[in-house]
């Protein structure tokens, strides 16, 4: 059904034509360094469903999360009209199939907000909150036995995921509509000292680090030995103008008189 959808997407501020209905990434623009080691930042979906949403009617966007190992099999998210209602735990962080990750809201396409106020420090933090979400945002929440509500732990690093929205009519509690599954997205690896690429050479992170303190070390060493040359060169300056100042001394001071020259 939904593969056969081509809509009229808000992104980043102006109508963006012929995007598919799925969950995007968020642009660099606006989240810089994503994804991480263990987050990924999304679009929320603006204007998506937007056919789909009737008077009177609360609805909300359940966002889902499974690994790209998952078989298409376990990929399903609605069991008889309703959402499915997996978790984290459950799923062995998405390993087994979809897991519910984030409810939020449905975004407002009337009155979206304005990216222009990203320049402003006083407004750019509930901008990116509205039109974005960060998948792997919460670490505590595994941990935490009164922790009741959607957990959205952190990702594992190096591991590629999909995503898919899901608009839920709350009022009757059944499925309405859904996107596609996203394009995969990666986490980033973890780079190893050993794996670091230290051009020119390629020698190793331990390498580097020995030589680091080498540099140092010798920095040190040369600053010291500077300091002793000086200090002996301002001695010897110090010596140097003590004599003269001596033998000027002894020129100027009146020489005594001999006995045969008093007589004369």
């Amino acid at each position: 059904m939904c593969s056969s959808w081509v809509v009229l997407v808000f992104c980043l501020g102006q109508l963006c034509a012929d995007q598919s209905l799925k969950p995007q990434i968020a642009a660099s623009q606006l989240a810089a360094n994503n994804p991480t080691l263990t987050t990924v930042t999304l679009e929320k979906p603006f204007c998506m469903f937007d056919s789909s949403l009737q008077p009177n009617k609360s609805y909300a966007i359940y966002l889902y999360a499974m690994k790209e190992s998952a078989s298409a099999i376990s990929s399903l998210v609605i069991n008889s009209s309703k959402p499915l209602d997996s978790t984290f735990q459950q799923t062995r962080g998405g390993q087994l199939g979809p897991y519910k990750a984030a409810l939020f809201n449905v975004p407002n396409c009337v009155s979206p907000p304005r990216l222009a106020d990203v320049g402003d420090i006083n407004k750019v933090s509930d901008v990116l909150k509205q039109y974005l979400f960060r998948v792997g945002d919460d670490g505590t929440c595994l941990y935490d036995p009164n922790f009741l509500g959607i957990c959205n732990p952190p990702l594992a690093p190096d591991t590629t995921y999909r995503f898919k929205y899901l608009l839920l009519d709350t009022t009757e509690g059944i499925v309405k509509d859904q996107t596609l599954w996203s394009d995969p997205i990666k986490t980033r690896r973890v780079k190893l000292p050993s794996k670091i690429d230290t051009w020119p050479g390629r020698r190793s992170g331990d390498m580097i680090v020995i030589t680091s303190i080498l540099s140092v070390l010798m920095f040190l060493l040369l600053a010291g030995f500077l300091a002793s040359v000086s200090s002996v060169v301002i001695s010897e300056d110090s010596s140097a103008e003590t004599r003269r100042m001596s033998q000027t001394i002894q020129q100027s001071e009146p020489k005594p008189q001999l006995s045969s020259e008093r007589t004369t």
